[in-house]
């Protein structure tokens, strides 16, 4: 029970924590966001399971036109009329060549629709992952203002600084929440690939994987200069 993800833990640990930033933070477009992640992770593991199933009527489809294109090519090979004898060797190769490129055509058309399937799986996947990478950069927006240097000093703000409202206990609970955020997008992420193995959706989710974990670092990171003491605050940018 603990070799593959469970999405119905994930989207709890979503719910739950949509809730502790609503209780929190009840004015805070953070909120928002979490709401935003609870419907996707809702969604994810039936989307995943979607795309990992196999396209029967798809595939009987293919096969069917599959066998309408060899049908067609051999009518025409038995109408063509080809000389009983070549005196040439140029006539020779011509010959070859003009037979090579249509086994190389009907080939290529073949592996065209046998490959259709898997790429509109991939193309489906990359879509959902992408709605995830741009959850990742709004939670990122989101901590970006989050100066701890700017809450220690609030004499440097100038007209156009953004207001900051949170004191530093607050901060930190802010921060901490944006990096538990970012870490369950990943988890999201990597649901989509437990039953599918797309070479290209693999890399896709380790890129946002990647993203998540990074966005998490710079979380901790401001929360680590917040707790140090008030006067060591002003010396450190972020």
């Amino acid at each position: 029970m603990y070799r593959s993800l469970d999405a119905d833990k994930i989207v709890e640990t979503v719910r739950v924590l949509r809730s502790r930033i609503a209780e929190r933070f009840p004015q805070a477009g953070l909120g928002r966001v979490a709401e935003e992640l609870l419907h996707v992770a809702g969604q994810a593991d039936a989307n995943s399971r979607a795309i990992a199933r196999p396209k029967l009527a798809f595939r009987l489809g293919i096969a069917a036109l599959t066998v309408v294109l060899l049908a067609a090519v051999a009518w025409l090979a038995l109408r063509v009329r080809v000389s009983a004898q070549i005196d040439r060797f140029t006539d020779l190769v011509q010959a070859l060549d003009a037979g090579l490129n249509t086994l190389l055509l009907v080939g290529g058309a073949i592996f065209s629709l046998f490959a259709l399937e898997a790429r509109l799986k991939r193309n489906r996947a990359l879509k959902l992952l992408h709605e995830l990478r741009s959850l990742a950069h709004i939670v990122d927006m989101h901590q970006l203002t989050k100066d701890p240097a700017a809450i220690a000093d609030p004499r440097a703000a100038t007209a156009s600084s953004p207001r900051r409202a949170l004191t530093r206990p607050e901060l930190s609970r802010y921060l901490d929440y944006c990096s538990e955020l970012s870490s369950l997008i990943g988890k999201v992420a990597a649901i989509y690939v437990r039953e599918y193995d797309d070479p290209v959706v693999l890399g896709a989710v380790d890129q946002i994987e990647d993203f998540t974990a990074s966005l998490s670092r710079k979380a901790w990171q401001k929360i680590m200069i917040n707790q140090r003491p008030a006067g060591d605050l002003s010396d450190d940018g972020v």
